[in-house]
């Protein structure tokens, strides 16, 4: 590793300045003081979304794509998506223009943090998404277009399956290979950290020739990995079992403690990550990653929150978390404990943003940018 760890971020849209500007020093000192001063952030800044859109005329200029490829690591902040039209989501653009598969997103609740449940401490699982198949390829027509006319008659007329001819139409794909990947991907993390269980998470009993086969494909990896992996709970190995994805929301609050590794198609990771993070205090502590054989993105789980931008509110603890897993990934485990230590004590000690304020109650809410300060000071006290 050099003395100067470059790393490319791109600040995002909305309130993605706001916890840039409270992060990045935080990430800075951790790197600092963990190694004496011998390594220190160099930053490099890539444009994405509205602000590139102003700039260069692009959401996504061939410089940022450029730069990823030669650096293969980033930090994001949130980019806008528009909701029912507009252009396509920035962030799975990235993902599927990467092969950026597995998305892995950490759920464990830190002393302090607010939760509905009454042992949140039970809570410590990783949700890993498959993160390029499935409805997020985007592969659908609008209702009444030429385009969904002519599936309909085809469905009609090849499998005698008659479909209402008002009816936007989409195709959720899920192949054996993107499955067999993910799944290897799950079960080698599993092992390198030391996890117990693997639950693969699915709707297999309703799509049985998707989700039924994405079960069913991960179970042949698993078979894979005799020495390490169990069906039936042998001792030293990991289990390996599923579970219907409906009933996987209710097990996760009534019985977390049972469960540690979700394997997920991309909607059910997708659902199930943000319904997760409600139990730890909500999205704004709910750290991300998007990785791939060659590239990795680290950005937070939470949207550009527009309507909060500029106005110094907004939660830094998911950016700074994914800048912990960022450090981690490229090789500076002892920076990315400083900062996850210092987030979690400036939480015990009742520093916080206002998402969390307002759920304990005798809590006054601190800025964003005071609530990075205080992290920093307590990575340096660390």
């Amino acid at each position: 590793m050099p003395s100067n760890v470059t790393i490319c971020y791109i600040r995002g849209d909305g309130v993605g300045e706001d916890i840039w500007s409270a992060s990045h020093e935080v990430l800075e000192e951790a790197v600092r003081s963990a190694y004496g001063g011998e390594k220190r952030i160099e930053w490099i800044e890539l444009l994405a979304g509205q602000k590139a859109l102003d700039h260069s005329g692009s959401l996504l200029p061939d410089e940022t794509v450029e730069a990823i490829r030669e650096k293969k690591v980033a930090i994001k902040g949130p980019l806008t998506t528009p909701v029912g039209g507009g252009f396509r989501s920035l962030n799975v653009h990235l993902r599927q223009l990467f092969d950026l598969y597995a998305c892995l997103r950490p759920v464990r609740y830190l002393e302090g943090l607010p939760s509905p449940l009454k042992r949140p401490e039970h809570v410590d699982f990783v949700i890993v998404r498959e993160n390029t198949e499935d409805l997020y390829r985007g592969i659908e027509w609008e209702e009444g277009t030429d385009e969904a006319r002519e599936v309909l008659s085809l469905l009609k007329e090849r499998t005698g399956t008659s479909i209402s001819a008002d009816s936007g139409i989409g195709v959720k794909p899920i192949s054996r290979g993107g499955t067999r990947r993910i799944a290897k991907w799950a079960i080698e993390y599993a092992i390198k950290n030391k996890r117990k269980v693997i639950t693969v998470v699915h709707k297999g009993n309703i799509m049985k020739y998707t989700e039924g086969a994405f079960r069913k494909w991960s179970y042949e990896v698993a078979e894979e990995y005799p020495d390490a992996v169990s069906f039936d709970g042998t001792e030293g190995k990991i289990l390996f079992n599923d579970r219907i994805a409906d009933n996987m929301f209710m097990q996760a609050i009534l019985r977390p403690e049972e469960y540690d590794v979700l394997l997920c198609p991309n909607l059910n990771g997708d659902y199930l990550s943000d319904a997760c993070a409600a139990l730890i205090g909500g999205l704004g502590v709910a750290p991300g990653a998007n990785i791939g054989d060659d590239i990795a993105i680290f950005e937070p789980t939470h949207g550009s929150a527009p309507k909060y931008a500029g106005k110094d509110v907004i939660n830094p603890t998911s950016f700074l978390l994914s800048g912990a897993m960022l450090l981690s990934y490229i090789g500076l485990p002892e920076a990315a404990a400083k900062v996850e230590r210092a987030v979690e004590s400036t939480l015990r000690s009742g520093i916080m943003t206002y998402d969390l304020a307002r759920q304990i109650q005798g809590i006054t809410p601190v800025a964003c940018s005071a609530f990075g300060k205080e992290v920093k000071k307590m990575v340096a006290q660390s």
